[in-house]
C-alpha cells in the first residue's frame, strides 16, 4: 500500500519520539516500540472508503512480524490493540496504557509545526485548495474539509488537545495546539481576513 508524505518513515520516528516523551514508568517500551513502528503497515488515504479498517489490517499484518522478532502471544495481542486503538477512524477505546500513550503520541504528530507541514502536504495530494476565498474560514455555514484545508483545522486538529489521554500527552499537545491557533491568526491576516478568531468553531 503506498504511503502518503504523511505516513512515511519519518512518521514512525516521531511517533516513537513521541511516545518516549509520554511514557512512564509503568509503560512496558518493547510494545510502545512495536506499536509505533508498526502501527501504520497498512496505511490508506484518507478518503479510502476502507479508511476505518486500515488499522484492523495494520494489526493483522503485524502479528507473523512480532512473532518473528520473538515478542511473545501475550505481547503481540497487546501491540494489536494498541495499533487498532491509535485510529481516529476505528472509534476502538485505549484498553491499556500502553495504546493510550501510542494513541496520544500518533496524535501529536498531527499538531504543531510538523502537524502544519503534514496538513498541507496531505491536503495538496488530494487536492484540496488552501481555503475558500470567499469565506476563508467557514463562518455561518457548514464545514467543508474534503474541499478547503484550513476548514480541517476545525473538524479535527484543534479538537486533539481535548482527546488526549495521558498527562504528557495533554500538556504537549496544548502547547502545540497554542502555536497552530497562532498561526492560524497570522494566516487570517495575511490573507485580509482579520476579524477570524481561531476558536470560533
Amino acid at each position: 500500500m503506498r504511503a502518503d508524505p504523511a505516513h512515511n518513515l519519518a512518521h514512525l520516528d516521531r511517533v516513537w519520539q513521541n511516545a518516549q516523551q509520554i511514557a512512564d514508568a509503568n509503560t512496558n517500551m518493547r510494545v510502545l516500540m512495536a506499536g509505533a513502528y508498526l502501527h501504520d503497515l497498512v496505511n490508506l488515504p484518507k478518503d479510502h472508503p476502507d479508511r476505518s479498517r486500515a488499522s484492523h489490517q495494520s494489526a493483522d499484518a503485524a502479528w507473523p512480524i512480532l512473532q518473528d522478532l520473538g515478542y511473545s502471544n501475550e505481547e503481540s495481542r497487546a501491540v494489536q490493540h494498541a495499533i487498532i486503538a491509535h485510529s481516529f477512524s476505528a472509534g476502538v477505546s485505549p484498553k491499556t496504557h500502553e495504546a493510550r500513550v501510542l494513541r496520544d503520541a500518533d496524535r501529536l504528530d498531527a499538531l504543531g509545526a510538523v502537524g502544519i507541514a503534514r496538513v498541507f502536504s496531505v491536503s495538496g495530494a488530494l487536492g484540496r485548495t488552501l481555503y475558500d476565498p470567499t469565506n476563508p474560514f467557514g463562518k455561518n455555514r457548514d464545514l467543508d474539509e474534503s474541499r478547503f484545508t484550513i476548514e480541517h483545522w476545525y473538524t479535527k486538529l484543534l479538537k486533539l488537545q481535548h482527546q488526549m489521554m495521558t498527562p504528557a500527552g495533554k500538556s504537549l499537545a496544548k502547547e502545540r495546539t497554542e502555536f497552530m491557533v497562532a498561526y492560524l491568526e497570522r494566516f487570517a491576516d495575511e490573507i485580509g481576513s482579520p476579524q477570524h478568531h481561531a476558536t470560533d468553531h
